[in-house]
């Protein structure tokens, strides 16, 4: 008996964690759709059926307007999806496509119009992004912008060095065994480093001693990023500066993947003319930085699989100046430390 309630409370406690982790994470890692659906006279369909697909994973989600007229479909992890709005007695109306990200809410409003189910209405233009749900200020990098802009050595913490009111600190930094992921120290609005706060997936990404990132992603793993520097949510938090938060890649139900290799040798180096004169040769320095990712699905429709590697191998070489004295020097010395 007392075995049997033991199992019981730990299965319980189980319970309880997942749910409050659902709850707590929930915005931070997903996105929605909102929007409401009305008649051509602007009055509210009530009952209306709408349904967001995923274009690259055919998942389904289902919701149905309110007596306002109002539909929310939430838990959308970010991706394109496509909209179809249907109501007896209406034309159906499909949005082709919709790019929703974490923790913003899509607004698609959908006016129906009087005709047969079978009949359909396709809005071809560009949806109006404008954001009413929120009031937080932020920059938004997209997969694309994240994969072709320049970064040197690909170190992620660098984008937000493209976001205003930006600064990084110079002249002072955390010691290689403390940040073995290079992450940057950044000043947002004036305020101090530690003050920004990391999300990975929704979950914390910040050292609590160092206040630098932890885990600092492999560039071909993201997904999309939301720096935001003012005004952000209050489940943020500890943060008094700004919020990054990075989304990474999921699989598809196509196999998709990647690859880069990147070399830097002494031979493309610059010489230094107080170091190094005319016909020395540098010291040997290499930098080599390779890697991938790939994703596709384990089961089509259903589950899906993604995987990257980032690796880097560096040798430094160093050429110092030394003065060597002379046998008149030496001597001299010697006659002056004797007398």
């Amino acid at each position: 008996m007392r075995r049997q309630a033991t199992l019981g409370w730990i299965l319980l406690c189980c319970l309880a964690f997942f749910l409050c982790a659902t709850t707590a994470s929930g915005q931070a890692v997903f996105g929605s759709i909102i929007g409401t659906v009305t008649d051509p006279q602007g009055n509210a369909v009530v009952g209306a059926k709408v349904t967001v697909t995923s274009i690259t994973k055919t998942t389904v989600f289902e919701a149905t307007t309110n007596e306002s007229g109002n539909y929310t479909v939430t838990h959308l992890i970010p991706d394109n999806y496509k909209i179809h709005v249907e109501a007896p007695g209406f034309k159906a109306y499909d949005v082709p496509a919709l790019q929703v990200s974490a923790d913003a809410a899509a607004k698609v409003d959908a006016q129906l119009q009087v005709g047969a189910v079978t009949q359909t209405v396709e809005v071809t233009g560009e949806v109006p992004q404008l954001k009413t749900d929120r009031a937080d200020v932020d920059i938004e990098f997209s997969q694309t912008y994240v994969e072709e802009l320049p970064v040197l050595n690909r170190n992620f913490t660098n984008f937000e060095l493209l976001s205003p009111g930006t600064q990084k600190l110079v002249g002072w930094s955390h010691a290689a065994t403390e940040n073995p992921q290079g992450g940057g120290q950044i000043f947002v609005n004036g305020q101090h480093f530690s003050g920004t706060n990391f999300e990975l997936d929704g979950t914390d990404n910040q050292d609590p001693i160092l206040g630098i990132i932890v885990v600092n992603p492999n560039l071909d793993a993201i997904g999309e990023t939301k720096i935001a520097l003012q005004d952000y949510d209050a489940e943020s938090g500890k943060a008094t500066a700004g919020v990054v938060k990075v989304q990474t890649k999921s699989g598809s139900n196509d196999y998709h993947g990647s690859g880069f290799y990147f070399y830097r040798g002494s031979d493309q180096q610059a010489r230094d003319p107080f170091a190094n004169k005319p016909g020395v040769s540098l010291a040997p320095a290499t930098w080599k930085q390779y890697g991938g990712s790939v994703g596709g699905p384990i089961i089509k429709n259903k589950l899906f699989f993604f995987g990257d590697y980032q690796g880097t191998k560096q040798q430094q070489g160093i050429t110092n100046q030394y003065t060597i004295p002379t046998a008149l020097v030496e001597s001299t010395c010697g006659k002056r430390s004797n007398f």
